[in-house]
């Protein structure tokens, strides 16, 4: 039998088209693209040189930790001051908010004139309040805060005056804004002296700044050394890898490249000395706190040291990260630039 022909085409038919291709990103999201893969680029690079700069350090753990000590130890040390000065001068403002005018009356002023001069001197426009303490309350009240007690009742009269305590309703100015005020109840009848008790409390504040003063000093030359230390461990470091240095450079590494893994080392050291300072700092304020309280028990206060507060431990951890940055910044701006390939 005949083969069967196959019939014949008669209509051409219609060739299969290839897949159709992926659309292509629009110019927005093309720019999108472009500007996105050079970040990756630069955050991976700085993830790579922080990466180094911590193996670096692992591998030197002796020298690291006595780096890390050196500026730890330069760290807390004005830090420690300025927060002592910091809480000794809140102690001192409590205080002088409390101040008073003590106006001692004469001997021979008996019960009725003391209240009578005492409700006279609460009509004054700048006196807030005036309580008036006889002799025989004063005394009690010596014999209950200065321990001596036993001898006091040996005595065989009252040694104390009356005395009348005013408040003034603003202290601004210090003692100096209270003079007229004083010189005015010192012009009164029955007034023998009148004492502001607000002038050792400005003694104090300016003992505090005097320390200050000198903190501050201590802090800049402390600083300086810190900067040399890191800048001769940096160099260090340096010179122990020119021969690396020099093959980065030959295969075409920029200074920035070979300068990033040595300024993440500054970062990190001051990093560990700053937490390792703000440990140190917290527990040795709470050690000393121990002594401060028993101190301010004897004076029936209780005033304690509140340890340091959270914005100066950050200011101290930014600020020895800082240190370390430019510590190294300053050490490899100059050596890395004299490292050329041979």
């Amino acid at each position: 039998m005949a083969a069967r022909r196959r019939p014949a085409m008669s209509a051409r038919q219609p060739e299969r088209k290839p897949a159709e291709k992926r659309a292509r990103p629009t110019g927005a999201a093309r720019s999108g693209q472009d500007w996105k893969q050079p970040l990756r680029g630069w955050l991976g690079s700085h993830r790579d040189s922080a990466g180094q700069a911590l193996a670096r350090i692992r591998q030197q753990p002796f020298s690291s930790a006595l780096t890390v000590l050196v500026m730890t130890i330069v760290l807390a040390l004005p830090m420690g001051l300025a927060v002592l000065i910091d809480q000794v001068e809140r102690l001192g403002v409590d205080w002088q908010r409390a101040a008073q005018l003590s106006v001692y009356l004469d001997d021979d002023v008996m019960a009725e004139p003391a209240l009578a001069l005492r409700d006279r001197i609460r009509e004054l426009d700048q006196v807030a309040s005036a309580q008036l303490l006889d002799k025989e309350l004063a005394l009690a009240e010596f014999q209950q805060h200065s321990g001596l007690g036993n001898a006091l009742d040996q005595l065989a009269y009252n040694p104390l005056p009356s005395v009348i305590l005013v408040t003034p309703h603003s202290i601004e100015g210090g003692a100096a804004a209270l003079a007229p005020l004083r010189d005015r109840l010192a012009g009164f009848d029955g007034v023998n002296t009148v004492q502001i008790d607000l002038e050792w409390v400005e003694r104090l504040s300016a003992i505090l700044g005097m320390i200050e003063r000198f903190t501050g000093g201590l802090a800049l030359l402390l600083i300086l050394a810190l900067l040399l230390v890191m800048a001769n461990t940096i160099r260090l470091a340096i010179e122990s890898r020119r021969e690396e240095i020099q093959v980065i450079k030959l295969v075409g590494g920029t200074d920035a490249f070979v300068r990033r893994p040595f300024l993440y080392v500054g970062v990190l050291y001051g990093l560990l000395a700053g937490l390792l300072a703000w440990l140190l700092l917290s527990g040795g304020l709470a050690w000393l706190n121990l002594a401060v309280r028993d101190v301010a028990s004897l004076y029936r206060s209780d005033f304690e040291l509140d340890g340091v507060p959270l914005e100066d431990g950050l200011t101290l951890l930014g600020g020895a990260m800082l240190l370390g940055l430019t510590g190294a910044w300053l050490a490899v701006g100059r050596h890395i630039r004299d490292i050329e390939p041979q």
